[in-house]
């Protein structure tokens, strides 16, 4: 009978199997990771390496579909909801060409102003959401490096340098966690498109942006500071006992006093 354990080995036996990590490549380029040196770095292996992979896999490298970056902000009837100047032209140019029609332009205008605040709303959560994915990507990158310098350590021609390597990373960590923290907090302060059905803003987010294939979006449901608290903390931790380690190392290396 398998048990967890069982389980678990053999797991982590496939990941040594012929191929297991070309396929793993794969799945990460296919779920949008095309960043090369992002891929050799958490697979620890040379930019070589990573093309060769995919290309066993039949991915062309060299083909990158170019990534929603969410940096185009949706339009909806000319209105992209920058500003309410961009709204009174609008409004002005259906008034210019409906002239003595009052009900059609009293009508247009009650139209067009949720229009003004769904697509508002839509554009900064998802500019917000896109930062903070961003901050993440770059916080895990900055976590993993600090794990490989420390790896590094173990074969260091120069070990001081070396080291010095390691304790910038860990620097580095350090920053990445609190930018993106900072990213986590504005996406999760905006409002969303939770609510009454009826209310216009609700219902043009519903039928004029995700019906046109737009991703949908809603803030993020934690501040972060929290997850951010823990990372540091772990990462302090294992950085305190390395120190130790590393002071170990170094009283070996001092040449004895005479």
């Amino acid at each position: 009978m398998s048990t967890r354990r069982d389980d678990a080995m053999a797991a982590l036996r496939d990941w040594s199997k012929p191929g297991r990590r070309a396929d793993l490549l794969a799945a990460a380029w296919q779920a949008g990771e095309t960043n090369v040196s992002a891929l050799a770095e958490a697979a620890r292996i040379s930019r070589p390496t990573v093309y060769a992979d995919l290309r066993s896999r039949g991915v062309d490298p060299d083909h990158r579909l170019k990534e929603d970056t969410m940096s185009a902000p949706v339009v909806i009837d000319g209105i992209n909801g920058t500003s309410f100047e961009q709204v009174q032209e609008v409004i002005d140019r259906y008034a210019a060409n409906h002239r003595g029609d009052d009900p059609a332009i009293t009508g247009y205008i009650h139209q067009t102003t949720p229009v003004f605040f769904a697509v508002h709303r839509y554009n900064e959560l998802r500019s917000l959401l896109a930062a903070e994915e961003h901050a993440r990507r770059e916080r895990d990158r900055a976590l993993h490096l600090v794990e490989t310098r420390w790896e590094a350590l173990s074969t260091a021609a120069n070990w001081l340098a070396a080291h010095h390597a390691y304790v910038v990373a860990v620097d580095d960590a350090h920053i990445a966690i609190d930018m993106w923290a900072d990213r986590a907090a504005d996406a999760a302060k905006p409002s969303g498109f939770t609510g009454d059905p009826m209310d216009d803003v609700i219902r043009i987010y519903k039928e004029r942006i995700l019906a046109e294939g737009h991703p949908p979006v809603e803030p993020l449901k934690t501040y972060g500071d929290n997850e951010a608290r823990q990372l540091r903390a772990k990462l302090d931790q294992a950085h305190g006992r390395r120190t130790e380690l590393a002071a170990q190392t170094l009283r070996h290396a001092q040449p004895a006093t005479q």
